[in-house]
């Protein structure tokens, strides 16, 4: 969905520093993140835990990352320091799974299901109440507002897969900026799936996806299809996805591998 960044407006007064050259850096970064790891014959996994990235000096100084300048982008390992790291700690991926004036713990969820997974959550019920803001004259954080939401039990079936997964990056802001706290408090970053597995932060969420390898892949590998043909896939593709996955796994998963068991499906 970089598509999407283009029509991003982060409001200014909330983020004076966005603009058109930091929106263009995003967007490269992530375009050439893309292209080193297909041309460069990579594991497909680099897409989420990979310890590199290419910034120019207006994108390394949204990052926190030191001794880049210049308008030319490069290739720069990361610190584990700058919680950075895949698409997952990508401003463009931060940015359009935001609203203009603050994140969404829904809205990143649910891209993660959805692109990551292959597990998208069904389409909201008509007519969701707006969040309460506010509980007996007391403002409530993000995470209380999303609670009161989650105890309706219509509502909460799809937040407690969405919410978790959204609540781990909260430490980056809407334009993908690292955080400690927000409106004076530190942000709580602590996550439990529906399973009972607890993490916490952009690395728990790392682990998470890793564990779940295959059904990564398998997500990845629809994607790839739905490209390569031009149509979704239905439930008769799916042997064909499989196939894929227990190909390029004795590779890393390396994406020659995946991209010809395709292209030879």
């Amino acid at each position: 969905h970089l598509r999407r960044l283009e029509y991003q407006r982060p409001d200014r007064r909330n983020f004076p520093g966005f603009d058109e050259r930091l929106r263009a850096a995003m967007l490269t970064e992530t375009q050439m993140f893309f292209d080193g790891v297909v041309r460069g014959n990579r594991s497909a996994l680099e897409f989420l835990d990979a310890d590199y990235t290419y910034v120019n000096q207006r994108l390394a100084e949204h990052y926190g990352i030191p001794g880049v300048y210049g308008t030319s982008f490069r290739k720069v390992k990361l610190d584990p320091s700058l919680h950075r790291g895949g698409l997952l700690g990508q401003g463009a991926i931060l940015t359009v799974t935001s609203y203009n004036d603050r994140t969404s713990v829904v809205l990143r969820g649910k891209w993660i299901l959805d692109n990551l997974l292959a597990a998208p959550p069904p389409p909201p019920p008509p007519n969701i109440p707006a969040l309460n803001e506010a509980k007996n004259g007391k403002l409530l954080s993000v995470r209380e507002q999303m609670e009161l939401h989650r105890s309706n039990p219509v509502c909460a079936s799809c937040h407690s897969k969405m919410d978790p997964l959204g609540f781990s990056l909260e430490n980056y802001d809407a334009v993908g900026a690292w955080r400690a706290g927000y409106a004076g408090q530190k942000l709580d970053v602590t996550a439990v799936l529906p399973d009972g597995t607890k993490f916490e932060g952009p690395k728990g969420l790392q682990g998470i996806l890793l564990a779940r390898k295959d059904q990564f892949v398998e997500a990845f590998t629809e994607r790839l299809m739905t490209y390569g043909l031009g149509r979704g896939l239905e439930a008769y593709d799916m042997p064909a996805v499989r196939k894929v996955r227990y190909a390029s796994a004795k590779d890393d998963f390396r994406m020659n591998t995946i991209i010809m068991e395709i292209v030879q499906s």
